[in-house]
């Protein structure tokens, strides 16, 4: 990518550092042999080292089918080329929109995120996750909320459960929210000698921004809205950022690391670690793995753009596997919009649609709305307290707001319009 103050990869922070300084911020504070207290890195080793998955771990068939060999054929969009307008933007508006009338997913490189950057936060999360127990439990999860540390989240079920760690937190661009919220959080949760870790995460979080609105401008000149029209809707968003871990299974043909599911967010900007896949895409009925390519990330359409497109572009139904004798860890960047901020679809993708479709009965032009308006913190509410995320769950919101939503008692036991949910949300 281009150098423009409005692509940077470190975006504006003031933790920007050099391949050195990166280097040494990945080094975790708290060894096991420090953590007074808590347990030893064997103990935590062996909570996933059984012979055999426990029950709650085992996934129905139907969401454990086995993999496909044949990989999915995912474009690989030049953003950097694109950003320079001309036939670059042309050429990734055509990428982008293929991908994601179909499946919702595609590649990009020519991002600017430095790699020194890419490696420290991937470092960080390994060395994060082989923490003593008693250290990681210091930001657990609580009850409703998005953000923090979790095993298999057996905080909210108690089946199906994915065989992962995660450790969840939320970013806001330090502009607009006048403090590095990521760097406050790792200080204020887990302690002052995790700064370093939390600067590293706060400028990878707002690399991974800059990448985000780039690419909202080229998904807005694939739907014929413009350039700015999604980067304005989202440059004052609060995004959510997780780490993922995915140990060792003994019976990886039983369970999942993640199950079928479309992320409520707008888009997420996925970096896999090395080699190892683990990220499949439902496609004709198959599951096909989403190779890492080096030095690119991948990036999938969530349910919140599924509705700000009007339905054009579809969320992406994916899932994680696991290995038998390899982890895997990635990184996952949700790009959200503000929590109060209606989601609704541009007047000019909802006009095209009109003129497309004709008039109504009574000669007034159509305006087909696939899904009512709404706020990310509703749908994020929703996600959080009363719907397990799947293939379903912007169809399952819509009717939840139809029986009052959040302002109606009786529509808080919206879990009931769930048949069979198998997968946790951002």
């Amino acid at each position: 990518m281009p150098e423009d103050p409005h692509h940077s990869s470190r975006g504006s922070s003031d933790h920007t550092m050099g391949m050195d300084d990166v280097a040494r911020r990945v080094l975790l504070p708290v060894s096991p042999a420090d953590d007074a207290g808590g347990e030893s890195d064997a103990a935590v080793i062996d909570l996933w080292g059984q012979p055999k998955i426990p029950d709650p771990f085992v996934w129905p068939q139907a969401d454990a089918l086995a993999s496909s060999e044949r990989e999915l054929d995912t474009p690989v969009v030049d953003v950097g080329a694109a950003m320079r307008g001309g036939d670059g933007m042309r050429l990734a508006a055509e990428q982008v929109a293929a991908a994601c009338a179909s499946h919702g997913l595609f590649q990009v490189t020519g991002h600017g995120l430095d790699p020194a950057l890419a490696r420290a936060a991937l470092d960080g999360a390994a060395g994060f996750f082989r923490l003593p127990l008693a250290t990681k439990q210091r930001a657990r999860r609580a009850p409703g909320n998005v953000t923090g540390f979790t095993a298999a989240h057996i905080d909210r079920f108690t089946a199906s459960l994915p065989w992962k760690e995660t450790l969840s937190f939320g970013h806001r661009d330090h502009r607009t929210s006048g403090s590095h919220v990521v760097v406050d959080y790792f200080t204020s949760v887990l302690g002052s000698d995790f700064k370093p870790l939390g600067a590293v995460y706060q400028d990878y979080c707002e690399a991974m921004k800059q990448v985000s609105l780039a690419i909202m401008e080229v998904i807005g000149v694939s739907l014929g809205v413009g350039r700015s029209c999604y980067r304005d809707f989202f440059d004052d968003g609060c995004s959510i950022m997780r780490c993922n871990y995915y140990p060792p299974c003994p019976e990886p043909e039983r369970t999942l690391g993640t199950g079928p599911h479309c992320d409520p967010s707008a888009l997420t900007l996925l970096l896999q670690d090395g080699a190892l896949d683990g990220l499949q895409v439902l496609v004709d009925g198959e599951w096909r793995p989403v190779r890492p390519r080096p030095g690119a990330l991948v990036v999938n359409i969530g349910d919140t753009f599924m509705a700000l497109s009007n339905g054009r572009y579809r969320s992406c139904l994916h899932r994680a596997v696991v290995h038998r004798e390899r982890e895997r860890r990635s990184l996952a960047f949700f790009l959200c919009p503000r929590e109060d901020r209606v989601v609704r679809p541009p007047p000019r993708l909802l006009a095209a649609a009109a003129a497309a479709r004709g008039q109504d009965q009574e000669g007034q032009p159509q305006q087909p709305r696939r899904y009512p308006d709404f706020t990310w913190a509703d749908l994020a509410r929703f996600t959080q307290r009363h719907y397990r995320a799947d293939a379903r769950t912007l169809d399952a919101f819509a009717r939840w707001l139809g029986a009052g939503g959040p302002n109606c008692a009786a529509a808080t036991s919206a879990s009931q319009i769930q048949d069979k949910a198998h997968q946790e949300t951002v």
